[in-house]
């Protein structure tokens, strides 16, 4: 059961892996605004076809006009996909509207959300999400004026039990692409139960007879909670790397969304609770703009490529972590101008860090021909690191290690760590490839004196000693068991593109527990 869990969700994260974030969130947004247009012909959602048609054309105005004068200030290259996504946002978050000043406050959260990108930063890394700041400074301009100015503020008109089941569907989308499924679900849970609380405490102080399964489902299809941890809690840029600081995160978002806390003359509201969730955030660590400075490019096999860089910052990470690496170019395809890099060296290597990829001899994306393109000496910015695929903290635990392919790379980075610290586990490691050539960091490997059974067509030459070849035959449950006899005893890490973890699931499913790693294509 668990391995054909494992194998299904990665072949599902293949599919969506071919678009990027930022495209695949635009993509579904707009999937849900044409959803909104067509129930609103019908009145089944609160605004009209003009209003909304009206206020997203305002949104999209302002966000893109205001991030690209932003953009050619500060000499950044052109991105309209970030402003898109922020104008989707706040389409489902603010009041639609054809009331010219309710138009003003359209803008006005539209130009504060992408002046936050620029402003409330910290060495180039936005602090906020930049919806919920727009949707804040808005609310806030209303409290100051007048109650008849009629400059609008934010309604969360989303939450409706008619867009539940879109919003569900797309939500699921983005959170699958971005691996935050379990952090949206503890934040859905935790928000619905402490609003749920907050219901029954209002009905028995006012004394009315409560009926539970309606108000349950109410509370569940009618809040905004599912659009909010879909589509802005699951923001990677604005959470922490590690998956126990964003189920904090998550647990105090839910916390103050379920129960908004008044403050004078508006209350605590969603948007507002997920900023001091992102303050949180950053607390837990304090983002710094890293930059990568190239310095050599090697080949260790016909279709892998080495990067080799210097980083001119602190960078902090953990063995079997990623970083993202953003290549601005003209004209990216579906998946954008960003890729995560699983970090080949160890943190004792610093400030060297390198990282591998696949270069294959098919068509390739415009971001793999854009690095191609970089040349040493030139800087790479590193967006953040992130990644829970780290070794447990029990040393004693036996451990075995599936690489698929280029998989191989966060396992170099334990290894490497483990033999700088002088430390010792019981680690076994399985290496499948295509064929012997696709072998690579065999001395670096060797180095960590950790047994290897290789899994390849064909025979390898010269394996190092500790090192057996499975003969040939195609890595299965029986032949991993016959290669690992003691496999119901360890810790199976896996690490690989998602189809091919999607495959070799089925041969783990007698492992004690299987962690994996799965990262797509270039």
């Amino acid at each position: 059961m668990r391995a054909s869990f494992v194998s299904g969700w990665n072949r599902v994260s293949a599919l969506l892996g071919r678009l990027s974030m930022y495209r695949l969130v635009l993509l579904t947004l707009a999937v849900l605004a044409v959803v909104a247009l067509i129930l609103s012909f019908f009145g089944l959602v609160v605004p009209t076809p003009a209003e909304l048609i009206t206020t997203a054309l305002v949104l999209v105005a302002v966000s893109a006009g205001a991030d690209a004068a932003a953009q050619r200030l500060l000499r950044l290259p052109l991105r309209f996909e970030s402003s898109l996504v922020t104008a989707g946002i706040l389409l489902f978050v603010l009041r639609p509207t054809l009331e010219p000043m309710g138009l003003v406050g359209i803008a006005v959260a539209a130009l504060a959300a992408s002046v936050s990108k620029y402003l409330l930063v910290w060495r180039g890394r936005h602090i906020f999400n930049p919806a919920a700041v727009g949707a804040t400074a808005v609310t806030l301009v209303a409290a100051l004026l007048p109650l008849d100015s009629g400059i609008g503020g934010s309604a969360w008109w989303v939450g409706t039990p008619v867009l539940f089941g879109p919003v569900l569907l797309c939500g699921l989308a983005v959170l699958w692409r971005t691996e935050k499924v379990r952090v949206a679900g503890v934040f859905l849970l935790v928000a619905v139960t402490v609003n749920l609380i907050r219901v029954v405490v209002q009905y028995q102080e006012s004394g009315f007879e409560l009926d539970f399964p309606m108000v349950a489902g109410q509370v569940l299809t009618s809040s905004p909670f599912l659009f909010l941890g879909a589509f802005m809690l699951s923001e990677p840029l604005t959470l922490p790397p590690r998956r126990r600081q964003q189920l904090v995160v998550a647990v105090l978002v839910g916390i103050l969304a379920g129960w908004p806390i008044p403050l004078g003359a508006v209350t605590l509201g969603q948007e507002r609770a997920l900023l001091i969730g992102n303050l949180v955030a950053f607390a837990f660590c304090v983002r710094a703009a890293v930059r990568l400075r190239l310095t050599a490019r090697i080949a260790p096999a016909p279709t892998v490529r080495e990067l080799i860089l210097h980083a001119e910052r602190p960078l902090a990470f953990v063995p079997g972590q990623y970083l993202e690496l953003d290549v601005p170019h003209r004209r990216p395809d579906a998946r954008g101008t960003r890729r995560p890099f699983s970090i080949l060296s160890a943190p004792e290597d610093l400030p060297v860090v390198r990282v591998a990829y696949r270069d294959g001899t098919g068509p390739q994306s415009t971001y793999k021909r854009a690095l191609a393109e970089i040349a040493p000496g030139q800087e790479l910015a590193v967006t953040g690191v992130w990644g829970d695929f780290v070794l447990p903290a029990d040393r004693v635990q036996p451990l075995l290690m599936v690489a698929a392919g280029i998989g191989v790379t966060p396992f170099v980075s334990q290894l490497r760590h483990l033999t700088a610290a002088g430390e010792r586990r019981d680690v076994v490691l399985v290496l499948v490839a295509s064929d012997a050539a696709q072998l690579v960091f065999r001395d670096e490997i060797a180095a960590s004196g950790v047994p290897v059974v290789v899994f390849t067509p064909d025979r390898p030459d010269r394996l190092p000693a500790g090192w057996t070849w499975a003969g040939g035959a195609r890595i299965d449950a029986a032949g991993l068991e016959r290669a690992v006899p003691d496999l119901r005893t360890r810790h199976a890490y896996i690490s690989g593109p998602p189809a091919l973890i999607a495959d070799l699931a089925p041969a783990l499913r007698t492992a004690r527990a299987v962690t994996t790693d799965a990262f797509s294509g270039y």
